[in-house]
């Protein structure tokens, strides 16, 4: 979670000024957190308190309406009754890093990946978008090779992850949906070295750099096992006191899982 967020962070300077290279500053005073971070802090919370998906991201989305969330979302959110809208974006797949950590089977994961994305998202794209981010990070928690990992979304989520990163660079450009992000960001942490080289790759293929390495940061956190202290210490700095509660709660949740 604090791999997804920091990744959140840390992209949300190149979202919109995409770049092309892994040498970049991690933080700027224009760094912050995105609507990615408020979803998976509102995961977290609907996880531990056994709230509704539904209910727990219209409560943060009401609370940081304005750290930029797309627009069916926020017409959905507003309303107390509203039906998923068949959205295919790359939404269901940045918030659902929690649902890997938390978890204790495959079976588990993957039946509340889709739970989490078909309140909004209920395009098949969508969920396949967050049982595939949550599987990886399932995976990667469980100390999975990297080629067990990559093996097990292409068998069964059908994403090719053959194209290197220096050749998605060659082309690659802003997609929000699913399909044309959560690969790109499973790829990131694939050929990633840590945690950091992780954030590196995701942000250096541009794109939407916030998301992909929101994703990105959630599978490598999982793998790696550790944040350096100068990233963590960089991220927690930009969020409030109740996002920071909720985390620490969620962690502690885990220790006792």
């Amino acid at each position: 979670m604090l791999g997804a967020i920091t990744g959140d962070i840390i992209g949300s300077v190149y979202e919109w000024n995409n770049i092309k290279t892994k040498s970049f500053e991690l933080f700027s005073p224009k760094s912050r957190f995105t609507d990615d971070s408020v979803l998976t802090v509102a995961t977290m919370e609907a996880i531990i308190k056994d709230k509704s998906f539904s209910e727990s991201y219209k409560y943060w989305f009401r609370k940081y309406s304005n750290a930029g969330f797309g627009g069916s979302f926020m017409r959905w959110a507003m309303l107390d009754e509203r039906e998923p809208y068949g959205s295919y974006g790359n939404g269901s797949a940045m918030r659902v890093s929690p649902v890997g950590f938390y978890y204790n089977s495959i079976e588990e994961v993957l039946a509340k990946a889709e739970e989490s994305a078909a309140v909004t998202h209920n395009h098949l794209e969508g969920i396949k978008g967050a049982k595939a981010t949550a599987a990886s990070i399932f995976l990667a928690r469980k100390g999975r090779k990297k080629d067990e990992i990559k093996d097990y979304v292409e068998k069964n989520f059908g994403y090719n992850l053959e194209e290197s990163l220096e050749s998605i660079r060659s082309w690659y450009s802003f997609d929000v949906s699913c399909q044309g992000s959560v690969p790109q960001a499973i790829r990131s942490f694939l050929e990633s070295t840590d945690y950091e080289d992780a954030i590196r790759n995701a942000i250096s293929i541009g794109g939407d750099s916030d998301t992909i390495a929101c994703i990105t940061g959630g599978i490598a956190e999982a793998y790696y096992k550790e944040i350096p202290d100068y990233i963590l210490k960089g991220a927690k700095e930009l969020l409030p006191e109740e996002m920071k509660e909720v985390l620490k709660a969620f962690y502690q949740q885990l220790d006792n899982n």
